[in-house]
Parts: structure tokens; sequence; C-alpha cells
């Protein structure tokens, strides 16, 4: 079968009249922005940045990448593009498992949702139709019970179900979309989007995989290239290393403490001494893994099967226990009990909610407490590590009952209804991930500056940081920190558009990635090309913040990075020279203070 030119089946979905329709995207859309986070910005500032997030007038776009669905490898993955309800920036989440690779398969590149349906609907997709169906039966259950109910339904095989929780129904601002249980489009409220649409669930069955790129010698080249370099074993994502294999992406536990990097009790202190071995990637595959599962495509295997074998949640099977998750709800909140956190990692998976942005909240709130700041809560409370009591506030998250009303709305809301703002660690109203700015300086730099709030996604200079790749640099040194996180920003911004796992990176770099592009669309492709297509979606992204008001002064840290020195081992003395690297950043960029001038507009040619 010839494979399609990618971009020329996107489905526009209006809920509002029920009309779909299959469009191209522009050839030149595809041809500067490539795909998947680059072309859903591009489709996201068409709408206007003007536009309130939990409105009809908001789009929602899940976009696939030219890749996806091929046999490259970690190349299952797509992603969700919108504006925030969490943030008001535009955000763009991933998420693996095989929705991706099948939704290609069924005959789409993208999908864009515009308006609000009159009552709860899904849409099924298959051979290359769209429906949308009725949803009401299932608005106010759980994912878990949602997927149930479809694979019931349509039958396991070849299916996959995309679905809100009672967190996005209720618009949590940080609610997720869920697929298989437990692979999110975690970050940036892109739930609470579906939840505002009345849209459920996307549910696609597909048949055989189908090709989706150029059979040909080169592709076969290039991904064979781009094989090698994965499974090479002086890198971690070779089976044989070990690492995110073997222990998931939770074996940077024991190392971010080690070095005074790892955030506790809402990053009051920089380490969680002997006790991060108790959540760690080593100590969940010695005493409760039970399988080890992969996404479409991926040689790597990371995510990490559970199952409880005793305790207040003895026979809960789960997946996956991820090392942001387990740091948020463990190290960040003083828990040190793996059954405990396994369990709310998989309330957000059942719910919809971001893991990363609910343990933030949990912090602020038991930092709250300690200092008596919850006179507006009616008495309610939460003390440090009392697991028990954030399970039961999970609930009332999802729901919107009682202060569960208020926490729902992120950590950076609720710390100002506790009146306590400076004691949100977030970034343009998104909460900070497992790396504290000042043992890694430069994924402090990286918070400050992502597009979508903070994230360590957008740059993961902590690769670089911590000596994971090729490449090494000083945690604690901040010089040299501006123009290594505006490359890896950029080159990130190309992964996501191709859609390629962010664990690619570890391996792979602007070659491989100019290789595969080349041999699935027919351009003639560079490392260079690859680096200015990167420039071009982060610098569209940022013109996108910056209509939306987010312009000087925007690029900030917590006081606590910043003012508040390290006292533990590792980093003890240290704080982030923010300032400092923002000068150094904004130069490399070429921005005036945070801000995209025309003339680099001009040069990137953005609209």
């Amino acid at each position: 079968m010839d494979a399609r030119t990618f971009g020329d089946d996107i489905a526009h979905i209006n809920l509002s009249t029920g009309s779909i329709e299959t469009r191209s995207a522009p050839r030149e859309w595809v041809k500067k922005y490539v795909g998947g986070r680059g072309l859903g910005v591009r489709y996201v500032l068409e709408n206007g940045a003007d536009v309130d997030p939990l409105s009809p007038d908001n789009i929602l776009c899940f976009m696939n990448g030219p890749l996806t669905g091929s046999e490259t490898s970690m190349s299952g993955r797509w992603a969700a593009v919108t504006k925030s309800p969490l943030t008001g920036t535009v955000t763009d989440s991933h998420q693996g498992g095989w929705s991706a690779a099948r939704i290609r398969w069924a005959g789409f590149d993208g999908l864009v949702f515009e308006g609000k349906a009159d009552h709860p609907v899904y849409v099924f997709i298959e051979d290359g139709k769209i429906e949308i169906r009725d949803a009401s039966e299932l608005w106010g259950k759980g994912i878990h019970e949602t997927i149930a109910f479809f694979r019931k339904r349509y039958g396991a095989k070849n299916l996959s179900v995309n679905a809100i929780g009672q967190a996005g129904e209720n618009l949590a601002r940080f609610a997720a979309w869920v697929n298989e249980d437990d692979r999110a489009f975690g970050r940036g409220g892109t739930g609470a989007v579906g939840g505002s649409k009345n849209l459920k669930a996307i549910v696609v069955r597909a048949g055989d995989e189908k090709s989706v790129v150029p059979d040909k010698a080169a592709w076969q080249t290039a991904r064979k290239r781009a094989l090698d370099a994965i499974r090479d074993e002086k890198n971690i994502t070779s089976p044989k290393k070990g690492g995110l294999s073997i222990y998931g992406t939770n074996v940077l536990m024991n190392v971010t403490n080690s070095i005074g990097a790892l955030g506790v009790r809402n990053s009051q202190l920089t380490s969680f001494g002997k006790r991060a071995e108790s959540i760690s990637g080593e100590h969940v595959e010695q005493n409760i893994l039970s399988g080890n599962p992969t996404c479409h495509a991926c040689p790597v295997a990371c995510k990490k099967e559970v199952e409880i074998k005793d305790g207040a949640w003895k026979g809960l099977k789960m997946e996956s226990i991820e090392y942001e998750p387990a740091w948020a709800l463990g190290a960040n909140c003083d828990v040190d009990d793996i059954r405990s956190v396994a369990k709310l990692i998989d309330q957000c998976n059942d719910h919809g909610l971001d893991p990363i942005e609910l343990g933030n909240v949990f912090s602020v709130f038991m930092e709250c407490t300690e200092v008596g700041a919850t006179g507006t809560t009616d008495g309610e409370s939460l003390a440090w590590g009392d697991d028990a009591r954030m399970v039961a506030l999970t609930e009332k998250i999802a729901l919107r009952e009682g202060i569960g009303d208020k926490l729902a709305d992120g950590a950076a809301i609720a710390a100002q209804y506790f009146r306590r703002p400076e004691i949100a660690m977030a970034c343009k109203g998104q909460a900070v991930p497992a790396y504290d700015p000042r043992g890694l300086k430069g994924m402090g730099l990286g918070y400050a500056t992502s597009n979508r709030g903070a994230c360590h996604l957008r740059a993961y200079v902590a690769a670089a940081e911590l000596g994971v790749i090729g490449i090494e640099a000083d945690p604690l040194e901040w010089r040299g920190k501006g123009e290594l996180v505006m490359i890896f920003q950029d080159l990130a911004a190309f992964s996501d558009s191709l859609d390629l796992c962010k664990f690619t990176a570890f391996a792979q770099g602007a070659e491989e990635y100019a290789a595969q592009w080349s041999a699935a669309t027919g351009l003639d492709c560079t490392a260079d090309d690859v680096m200015k297509a990167g420039e071009r979606v982060y610098n569209l992204e940022r013109h996108y913040n910056n209509l939306a008001g987010f312009r000087e002064g925007s690029d900030t840290l917590p006081k606590r990075f910043t003012e508040e020195p390290s006292t533990l081992s590792g980093s003890a003395g240290h704080v982030s020279e923010l300032d400092q690297m923002l000068a150094e950043y904004y130069a490399a960029r070429g921005w005036q203070a945070g801000v995209v001038p025309e003339a680099k507009l001009a040069e990137l040619q953005i609209p």
C-alpha cells in the first residue's frame, strides 16, 4: 500500500453542530511545523489567543506526527494541544500506548474538536469514518470503568480508548486524558477542555497495521541507525545498560536525591535522605513489579506494572509508577510508602488527574497546615505524610466537593486561596516537577522559560546535568546554561512534532532525527533543518503566549528557589541564579525580555 501524504487527513469535528469534515492541513504548515506539537500549536494560534480555555470557542487538537504508526522506534505517541485552563498559555501534552498508531491506521493524521455538544458524547473511529455517539450513560464514570465498557461493547482486540474521568467532567483545571488505563495526556488540563465540550471519550478500532511512510531503502536505513543508537550499551535506553528498561523512569529517584536536587516537603528541603530508596525504581523492581508492557514500536519498555501484596491496598494492580508522580505524591509530600504512592497514582489514572500537579496541591495544603494558614478552609487540614487523607482528598478534588473544589484549580490558585501565594512552587500557573533548581541549575531555567508552565520535558537538561548522555554539564554551574537550555528546547520541540518519545534524545540527536524525517516525508532535511524547525515551533508558542498576555516578567521561579539556599548535601548553600541565566538565554534566543520581536518572527516566517 502506498503511504498517504502526512497532513492530508485532519478531521474537524464540530460538537455543536455535529458536522465532521476531513481537510488537508496547509502544506506550508506541515513543512514548517512538521506535525504533532508544532502543527497543533499552529491550529491553536489560528483560532486566536484571547479565547476562554473552557468555552466552546477553544479548540482541542489531537495530532499525530509524520512517523506515528510506523515501525520507527518509539514513535507510538501523539500530542493534545489547546489553550490551557490551568495556565492560560498554549499547552501540549503527549501520550504513549497504542492510540496514536491506531488513529493513523484508521485513516487520520489528527483530530480538531470545536464547539460543545449539548449532552455527553464520544467519537467512534474506524476505517476512515468518524461518528459522534451518545455517552450519557458513562458521564460520572471513572476511566477504568469507561474503558471496560467500551472493550465489552466493541471487543478489546485492536481497540484503544482515550477518556476523561470525573475530574475532567467537573472541570478540574489539571484534569487529564488517559488511554489503556494509564497512559496520559497528563499536564495542562486538556481533560478539562474535553469536559467543557461534553466529550467523554475517543474510541478507535483499527485492524492490520498500514503503511504510513514510503517503503524505501532510505527509511529502513534511517530506522536502523536510530534503533542501533537506542540499543547502544553506552546509553540509559539500552536494555543491557539497565536504567529505563529495568527500573523505569523511577531509576532517577536515588540519583537526584543523592545530589541534593530532590524537593521534599514542598521544596523546603532538597533531599529525602535514606527514605528515597523506599519509593525508588529499584525498590519497585525488587518488591512489587509484576510486568513490563510497552508502547507501540518501543524496544525500551519503561512501563512497570505493579501489584500491591499487603497493607491497605492489597490486591491493587496498576501501571505504572513513574518518577515524576512518585516524587510528587511521595517525597514532595513526605510519604515514603510505595503502596500508598501506587494507590494515589491509580486514582489519578481513574479520575483523570495530573499526578504532578496533584502532589504539589497536597504539599501546598500541607505547608499551609504546618504554618497555620488554613483559616479559610472551615477546619480542613492536611498533615505531612498523611497518605490516607490524601487518598480521601483525591476523590473530593475529582468531584469538586468541599475543600476539593478549591484544590481542583491547581497549586498556584490554591495557594492564593490560602493567602500564601508564595508557597506555590509553580511557573506560569503550573506546578514544578521532580528536580530542585538549586541542585540542577539548568532545569530551573527550563522551568522558568517553558512555554506551557513549569516543565521538565520542554528541555530535559537534567540528562546533561546528571551525566546520562554524552554531553555533560556541571549541575551547580549557572554559566552557559542559557544556550544549553535553548538547544534542548529546540530539539525537544522538533522530536515532539515528529512525534517521538523523549527518551530517543538519550541516544539520538539532530542527525538521526533528520534522516528519519527526510525518509518519511521525501524532504531533503539536514540536522540544521531539524534545529531550525524546532526553533520555529518554540518561537511560535512564545508568540502565542505573548499575544495571550505573557510578556516581560513572565519567566520566573518561586522565590524559594532564588532566595532560600539549600541546606543539604550536594547542593548546600546554592540558590538558582535565574536572572543571570535569563540574560544569557534571551541573548541566545534573540528575544527582548521574553518577547519575540518582529525581526525574529520574520526570520522564522511566523505569522
